[in-house]
């Protein structure tokens, strides 16, 4: 991997991706605070959704008209899956994806529709990886890894060139770590043309197989992985890239699945971008940082989410950030209660969303009976105000656990 490697592959990649332009962020540079300034590299906004176009054309670019004709093969829990399909198609070249079993729909179904045959196999990447291996050598497909690859993560490397192009002074780049194959082309790069400039790679606290093994200066297999960042659920980092990203991360820094949670909707509401939780990573780690007038590049690996996942996810952060919750209150059975409670809650402009009520509470009705009332309130001051209310007006309210 040098210079001139990395200059070839941004001139090609230029050929399939789309132009990313770094977006400026008032809101996460607030996040990161101290006179940061925080830009996004949207590569959610990329051609398949993803940045794995880049190193898989690239890849593929280079393979010989014998390798092409016998076809390629990979293992992907999406991302790459759906790079390798695009850059294979373009080139006239049969694409093989073995797929966890856990691979959200959305990205099987889209690999299919470019034109790639589909296996899925085994509930994590590792496992799948070790079935297209499997068939690599039956059929005599040539192997495309997604990340423990030269020339992959040479492709990868060209978000770090565009970053340079256009803003030049950047100080610190985050990127976002699952096998290592972004990690290694954006700071090997990085460092060749910047080497004061810091790359911070950032991994799901359930998934930091990279960090694992920075720790113990060798790479380490990880005995579970567990995270909602499905596309870096990598329990070994590449084991060809590794001694690029001992050598060129500056550091490892890790997020736990709630904060990639409260970072979808900051990203929704704030830049009405859809990022799938992988590639939240570099922005829910800010406030993380202890540095101060920095330029600091968030790469945002991409945006593939199932509807189901997003879902899930935007209740979860409403809940999280007490923008949803659920109150029970004790009231005598009797006509009126309902309607003097509701006023109460209106009076301090709660939304009323779900109501559920139980009789059985108490033996006596006529002394309690059971209501639970989920809210929308604008945050934590505003539930804390509506329970005070309700407190002052005699209810005794109790939170309890939200189901929506």
């Amino acid at each position: 991997m040098n210079l001139r490697s990395f200059e070839e592959a941004a001139e090609k990649v230029r050929e399939v991706t789309l132009d990313t332009k770094l977006i400026y962020s008032d809101y996460f540079s607030a996040v990161a605070g101290r006179g940061n300034k925080v830009f996004l590299k949207p590569e959610n906004m990329q051609r398949t959704g993803a940045y794995k176009i880049r190193g898989a054309y690239y890849k593929i670019s280079r393979l010989s008209d014998e390798e092409r004709a016998k076809g390629v093969i990979t293992a992907s829990a999406g991302n790459h899956a759906q790079g390798v399909a695009y850059a294979a198609s373009r080139y006239g070249v049969k694409a093989v994806i073995v797929m966890p079993n856990t691979t959200p729909l959305i990205k099987v179904n889209r690999t299919k529709d470019l034109g790639a045959e589909v296996i899925l196999h085994g509930d994590i990447y590792d496992e799948a990886c070790e079935k297209a291996y499997e068939l690599a050598d039956q059929e005599g497909y040539t192997f495309v890894h997604p990340f423990d690859d030269e020339d992959v993560a040479t492709g990868q490397g060209s978000i770090a060139w565009e970053i340079f192009k256009e803003q030049p002074l950047t100080d610190m780049i985050l990127v976002p770590v699952g096998g290592g194959g972004l990690a290694t082309g954006v700071s090997v790069l990085t460092k060749l043309l910047h080497p004061d400039t810091d790359v911070i790679a950032v991994e799901p606290e359930g998934a930091a197989c990279l960090k694992a093994s920075l720790d113990r200066g060798e790479v380490t297999t990880l005995p579970s992985v567990s995270t909602i960042a499905d596309g870096t659920a990598v329990k070994t980092p590449g084991t060809k890239i590794f001694p690029y990203l001992k050598d060129n991360i500056d550091r490892v820094l890790t997020v736990p699945d709630e904060d990639l949670v409260a970072s979808f909707l900051d990203m929704v509401e704030n830049h009405k971008m859809i990022v799938e939780n992988s590639g939240l990573l570099t922005v829910a780690v800010l406030k993380q940082l202890n540095c101060e007038n920095k330029k600091i590049v968030c790469i945002i690996s991409g945006g593939n989410m199932d509807v189901i996942t997003m879902s899930s996810v935007v209740q979860q952060g409403l809940i999280q950030r007490d923008r949803i919750f659920t109150v029970s209150v004790l009231l005598p059975d009797k006509p009126g209660e309902l309607q003097k409670v509701a006023g109460v809650i209106a009076s301090e402009s709660g939304n009323v969303i779900k109501l559920e009520h139980n009789q059985f509470v108490s033996t006596n009705r006529n002394a309690a009976v059971e209501l639970r009332i989920t809210l929308e309130a604008f945050g934590s001051e505003h539930k804390a105000h509506i329970l005070s209310t309700l407190e002052k007006t005699g209810y005794k309210p109790k939170v309890v656990r939200t189901t929506l």
